[in-house]
Formats: C-alpha cells, sequence, structure tokens
C-alpha cells in the first residue's frame, strides 16, 4: 500500500508552487451579485476568511458558505487563515440577515458555520438555533451547519440538535498524531463523541465530517480515521488537498495527484459510508447540496 510522506522536521518549508491540477478559474459574472448581497447584510463568508479556492466558482453560481459569531477565532489552528485575538460581540440580528441572505440568493440547502467561540458558555449554540431556525422559516431550505466542538459541552451540542439541521458537520480535519501542529486545543476523542452524540439523539439527521491531505499523514493513518468516523456512525466524509493560505500557515508537505484521491476515495467508500467525495478541491462545504441531495436529505 503506498503512503503519504511523514512529516518529521518540524522547520518551515518553503512554499510550493501550487501543480497544474490546482489551477482555478478566472472570476464570472455571478460573483459580483453574491459579493453585493454579503456586504449589503454586513455578513461573513468562510469563502473570503479562509482562502477558499472555490469561492470564485461558488460564488459566480450564487451560493455561498455563511459564517455566524463574529469574523475572529479563539483557536490557534495551524491551517486556518482566519483572525485570532480579541472576539466580537454577538449580533442578535444576525439570525435574520442570514435568513434575507439565503432567500435573495436563491438557496435551497443553506451551509452555516462560525469561528470557534470558546469565550461564549455556550460555545455560540444558541445562536447557531437560532439562525437554523430563521432560515427555515424565511426559505424553507434544507440546512447544513459546520460546527466547532464546543468544547464538548454536551448541552451545548443537544441544543443545535434541537434545532433539527437537515445535516451536522464536524471536521476532523486530520489525524491525531498531528492535532498538536494542525489543530491545537482541539481533541480528536471529542470531535468523534460530538458525532456520536448527534446520531444517538436523533438517528434522522445527516452526520459529516472532513480531512485535509498533504500535512504529513500517511495513508494508514487517513484510513484509520475513516474507519473511526465510520463506527462513530458518520454518513458523509470529504477528503481534499490541503493549500497553505498565508504565509504564516503551516506549510504543504506534499500535493496530492486527483488519481491518488481516487484511490483514497474508493478505499474509503468500502467502509460503507453513504457518500465519499475525494478530490483536490473538495472542501467540507464545496457542492454541499448536491451532496446532501444525494443522500436524500434535500426535499
Amino acid at each position: 500500500m503506498s503512503t503519504l510522506n511523514i512529516l518529521s522536521d518540524p522547520q518551515p518549508a518553503p512554499r510550493q508552487r501550487l501543480p497544474k491540477w490546482l489551477k482555478r478559474p478566472l472570476p464570472k459574472p455571478g460573483m459580483s451579485y453574491t459579493s453585493h448581497v454579503i456586504d449589503d447584510l454586513n455578513l461573513v463568508t468562510v469563502c473570503e476568511s479562509a482562502k477558499c479556492p472555490n469561492r470564485t466558482e461558488c460564488w459566480s453560481h450564487k451560493t455561498a458558505t455563511l459564517m455566524i459569531l463574529g469574523n475572529v477565532c479563539t483557536r490557534p489552528c495551524g491551517f486556518c487563515s482566519i483572525a485570532k485575538g480579541k472576539t466580537e460581540t454577538v449580533q442578535i440580528d444576525e439570525p435574520e440577515r442570514v435568513a434575507e441572505a439565503a432567500e435573495r440568493l436563491g438557496l435551497k440547502h443553506v451551509v452555516i458555520t462560525s469561528v470557534t467561540r470558546d469565550d461564549l458558555p455556550d460555545g455560540g449554540a444558541d445562536h447557531f438555533y437560532k439562525c437554523i431556525l430563521a432560515v427555515r422559516e424565511r426559505t424553507g431550505a434544507d440546512i447544513e451547519v459546520l460546527t466547532p466542538d464546543f468544547r464538548g459541552d454536551r448541552k451545548a451540542i443537544h441544543r443545535v440538535i434541537e434545532a433539527r439541521p437537515d445535516v451536522f458537520n464536524h471536521n476532523t480535519e486530520t489525524v491525531p498524531r498531528l492535532y498538536h501542529r494542525v489543530r491545537r486545543n482541539a481533541v480528536y476523542q471529542r470531535t468523534l463523541d460530538l458525532l456520536i452524540q448527534v446520531k444517538e439523539t436523533d438517528p434522522s439527521i445527516a452526520t459529516k465530517s472532513g480531512l485535509m491531505l498533504g500535512l504529513g499523514e500517511t495513508r494508514e493513518e487517513v484510513l484509520e480515521v475513516c474507519a473511526d468516523l465510520r463506527a462513530a456512525g458518520c454518513d458523509m466524509i470529504t477528503i481534499g488537498q490541503y493549500l497553505q493560505p498565508t504565509p504564516e500557515n503551516l506549510p504543504v508537505e506534499r500535493f496530492l495527484p486527483p488519481e491518488e484521491f481516487d484511490e483514497v476515495g474508493d478505499q474509503v467508500r468500502a467502509m460503507g459510508f453513504k457518500l465519499v467525495a475525494s478530490g483536490p478541491f473538495v472542501r467540507s462545504s464545496y457542492n454541499a447540496g448536491e451532496m446532501a441531495a444525494v443522500l436524500g436529505t434535500d426535499s
């Protein structure tokens, strides 16, 4: 079995040139409308804050992943370009603005994510609850949430479950061995426990998680994580290439060619997941509506 290179030297590596399969298209006309809606409603998207390579494509199709609870995170994750530091006051009218954005964009499948807010007593769980209800009432759309781990607070997690999102996504991001560098202040078992709680509380909610490759993990480690996720009842999994968003973030250790993502995807599908998306540009919320439709969560 082929393996990915193991990261053994913690020293920063020079930024690598992107291979040809990681080139993205130029902006298209539809982007301006999406940008106008986001700006007009004073909202934040993870597309911009995390420098997602798919923003051109998604915004051109008038879709975006809305990020609530501000634009400053309390976790110092090594892979993420979202600002860290002093957090912002929670805006009580944000659920209504998120709902209006979903309506104006004509979204049938709305993805709501957030920064991690360890400074809030419930980690922002009740705000997620209010956003889900506001979007559903105004649009009738199916709703997918991509949440932080709420520090493992079962009561907070249950609050989000109470709103009955159609898809509950929480990313594993990487293999346990790399958590101390990639996902600092997170706990691998805590991620699994969150997904288990969702499935045990409401089996009708589809659960989902995601992994980034190219940070120094091995193939065996990736498959072990996927097996753990499947054992936790996870229905869907996304596997994509990590791309260094800024020079301050962790370097890419390896760019995997598309055919290797195909191999990994085939191996993971054999574990019994209902849906697996594996490819260089795959991200947690990329084509999320299409994934949910295949699974049958969309009405």
